[in-house]
Formats: C-alpha cells, sequence, structure tokens
C-alpha cells in the first residue's frame, strides 16, 4: 500500500461526513450529549429481533420513490436472515444517463471510522493501547501540553475529546456556501499532521470528557496512533487486519483521485447552492485520511458489520466497549442515537440497529444491522446536500429523506409492528450525522 500510495505522490484519499463537515464550517457544531457535564456511558438496549420479512417489491418501490423525489441513483443491499435482497432505481451519470447497478463501489465516508476503531481495539487486545490512557503516551508532543495527557484513546474513538475539526481550515469556501475551495483543492495533498495541526488550531469545543463533539480530527489521530503501536501503514494494516480478515472482495483504501471498478459519478448540490449540482467524482480526499477514505460496496458493508457484531474480528469484551456509547441529541435537543467507539444505535420502530453513515462530496452511504447480525440494510447515494438550509443552518427535511426512511423500515423491521410508540411517530431520519450541526 505504501508503494502504492508514493507511485501516486503519497495521496492519501479520504471520505468524510460532508454535511457534517459543512457544518463545523459554518461553526454550528456540537450536536451534544450532556452540555453541563460529562456525558454518561450507557450501554443501548438490545434490539428484539426483527420477525417481519421484508418484501421485494415493497423495497423496490421505496428506492423508486427515493429516485422519483429527486435523487438522481441510488442502490441498496439487505438481508433478512438467509435472504438477501439487492436492488437500485436512478442513473449513475446524468449526462449520459447509464443506470447505478446494485454492484456498484461506493465511497463510504466516515464508516471508515468503525473500521479503524476496530483496528484500534484489536490493539487494545494485543494489550498495546489502552482505551483509557492519555493519547501523549503513545504520541508525545501531538497533542501538546495538559490535553495530551487529558485526552484518552476513548475520547478519540466517541468523540469527546473536545478537539476542534480542521475541515474549515481545509476548505474556507464552505463557510460561505461556496465550493470554490473544493475545486481550487481538487489534487490537493494534506499530510496527516497538518490536519491534526489545523484541528488543534480550530475552536475547542469542551474540555475532555465533557461533552459529545463529531471531529474528524479525532480519527486522523486514531489513525496516527494505530501506525506508532503497530509500525505499518494504517491502510496496509486496517487492510490486512480488518478488510481481509473480514472476507470483503471489494474494500480497499484507493490509491489515486480515482474510484476503481464499476462506480457512480457523485454530485455535490451543497445545500442548493451548487446549481446544477457539481460533479466531484475525481478528487483527491487527502484531507480527511483515516476519517472515512474507504471504497466498498453495499454487500461488503452489510458483511463486515455482520462480522463485527458477531465476534469474528474482535472478542466480546472489546465489543461491549465498543457498544459503551454516549447519548447524542439533535440541535432542538431531541434524543437522535448513541454513540460508541466508531460505531452508534440507531432507533427504529422495530428496534435498535448498529452501524454508522458517512458523506463524501457527492457520495452518501448508510449501513445498519440487528445486534445479531441477521437483519440487515446498506445503501448507498449519489447525491448530497440537496437540502435546503433553515434559518439556523440545520437542512430541512426534504422528500427524498422521508422515502429513504421508508425504505429502511421495509429492510429492517418488514411487517413487523414498531415496538414503541414514539419511534412510530416520528419520521426515521437516516445518516443521522449529517442532520447535526
Amino acid at each position: 500500500m505504501r508503494t502504492m500510495a508514493r507511485r501516486f505522490g503519497r495521496r492519501r484519499l479520504m471520505a468524510a461526513g460532508a454535511a457534517v463537515v459543512l457544518a463545523m464550517a459554518l461553526g454550528q457544531m456540537p450536536a451534544t450529549a450532556a452540555p453541563d457535564r460529562a456525558p454518561t456511558a450507557l450501554t443501548p438496549p438490545s434490539a428484539r429481533p426483527p420477525a417481519g420479512p421484508f418484501d421485494p417489491a415493497k423495497l423496490r418501490a421505496t428506492l423508486d420513490a427515493t429516485h422519483d423525489a429527486g435523487m438522481y441513483g441510488l442502490y441498496s443491499a439487505a438481508r433478512d436472515g438467509r435472504t438477501r435482497w439487492a436492488g437500485a432505481s436512478g442513473v449513475a451519470d446524468i449526462r449520459t444517463e447509464r443506470p447505478v447497478t446494485p454492484n456498484m463501489r461506493q465511497r463510504a465516508g466516515s464508516i471508515t471510522k468503525t473500521f479503524v476503531a476496530t483496528a484500534i481495539l484489536q490493539q487494545v487486545e494485543e494489550g498495546r493501547v489502552g482505551l483509557d490512557t492519555p493519547v501523549s503516551r503513545y504520541l508525545p508532543g501531538l497533542v501538546p501540553g495538559e490535553l495530551g495527557e487529558q485526552t484518552t484513546v476513548r475520547m478519540l474513538l466517541n468523540h469527546t475529546s473536545g478537539i476542534g475539526d480542521y475541515v474549515v481550515s481545509a476548505f474556507p469556501s464552505l463557510g460561505e456556501l461556496s465550493p470554490r475551495s473544493l475545486d481550487e483543492h481538487r489534487f490537493r495533498d494534506v499530510p496527516p499532521k497538518q490536519l491534526v495541526t489545523w484541528g488543534l488550531q480550530a475552536q475547542r469545543t469542551g474540555i475532555p470528557g465533557e461533552r459529545w463533539s463529531y471531529s474528524n480530527t479525532n480519527y486522523i489521530i486514531a489513525g496516527m496512533l494505530l501506525e506508532k503501536v503497530t509500525g505499518t501503514e494504517a491502510e496496509e494494516y486496517i487492510s490486512r487486519h480488518v478488510i481481509a480478515k473480514a472476507g470483503l472482495k471489494n474494500t480497499y483504501f484507493p490509491s489515486s483521485p480515482w474510484v476503481f471498478g464499476p462506480h457512480s459519478r457523485m454530485y455535490e448540490s451543497l445545500y442548493q447552492q451548487a446549481d446544477p449540482p457539481r460533479d466531484y467524482s475525481t478528487y483527491d480526499m487527502s484531507w480527511a485520511w483515516t476519517a472515512g477514505a474507504l471504497v466498498s460496496t453495499t454487500g461488503d458493508l452489510d458483511r463486515f458489520y455482520r462480522r463485527l457484531l458477531t465476534g469474528d474480528l474482535i472478542g466480546e469484551e472489546a465489543l461491549v466497549q465498543m457498544k459503551r456509547a454516549v447519548a447524542v441529541n439533535d440541535p432542538d435537543g431531541n434524543f437522535l442515537m448513541n454513540y460508541g467507539l466508531g460505531l452508534y444505535a440507531l432507533s427504529l420502530p422495530c428496534g435498535t440497529f448498529w452501524g454508522h453513515d458517512g458523506a463524501v462530496f457527492g457520495a452518501a452511504t448508510q449501513s445498519l444491522s440487528s445486534e445479531d447480525g441477521s437483519r440487515q440494510m446498506s445503501l448507498a447515494l449519489n447525491l448530497t446536500k440537496y437540502q435546503q438550509l433553515d434559518a439556523k443552518g440545520v437542512p430541512i427535511p426534504h422528500p427524498i429523506d422521508n422515502a429513504l426512511g421508508a425504505h429502511a423500515v421495509e429492510a429492517l423491521c418488514g411487517s413487523q409492528a414498531a415496538t414503541q410508540s414514539t419511534a412510530a411517530e416520528r419520521p426515521v431520519r437516516l445518516l443521522p450525522l449529517q442532520s447535526l450541526r
């Protein structure tokens, strides 16, 4: 992997939650777990096994409804026990009208964080890393002074470090809802240490351990820590010990600005400020590295989370630690999700599902699994930030969002009735990280 990276100018390609990126740029983070006290770690209740089989015709209809609502193209893979389904709707290229297909590669964005956290937890099991050990023990001087002594590995992985996000420095024009800096830096290569420097210069979101605040800087530091304790490139270690161990055939860290294999073009609307939406299919994503570099497929993501949640990638105790979560609220104070170590729990009408979402400019991905890995859904979109923003800078729900929610409920819950009235009354919000400000 190192050799290939050097061939392309040591490009560390990366993807991250694009809507969260913009929220950072607008200075509207964080969402909080508990603004006046340290967030309380908890283990969310187990999901009741979804009993209702999904209806393939309804899965297809909800994909088509999402396309009809304005999504250029999307594809999905669902699993109900031994039954698998894959479908697609819309186009992969709006100019040629080439259709999307279910097996396309996708920039998985911040879903990479689950892979990185899994790799760190493997090192915890080997005794090389302590979750509650200060970062300064492994990376002396990277996080300077008292901050490095107070910030633990766990705080990096569950986003309670209080370290700011560097994205506003990487792409200043996002603060003006302009894609100018995205265009200027399409092929720029940024080393991880520069990203950390920008993150440490950004406004802090709290003292270590005080509150939850999503920051890509945390996972750049985690990637550097992984390299330090293993003596191996982070991409190489994760490829060998997570990707290969999970048996994934179409998941990889890209080594150039291009995605190899069948894939869709990727369109960025920038909350309808880029009109028409711009194509960012080719992009050097070194601005984020281990916060979300992976390319994958919906089928591979289903397999990865199934192998993770059933104990094939880390042991039982490490998985317990991964699921120790803090409650996260949306900007209006409504409960949104429980966030653990690179893994979150999302409530649907039929119970609790584990996974992550991610976005890079033009591509968004969501993967969710029941706790036993028997019920799963992963989906991919090729148009991002299609919503408008309200006066507070928060995305306004779009008909696309409602259609996506209906698809997820059919895939994961099927015909089972809601187990909680509050869950049934609220619309399902997928890609929760994109709804934060």
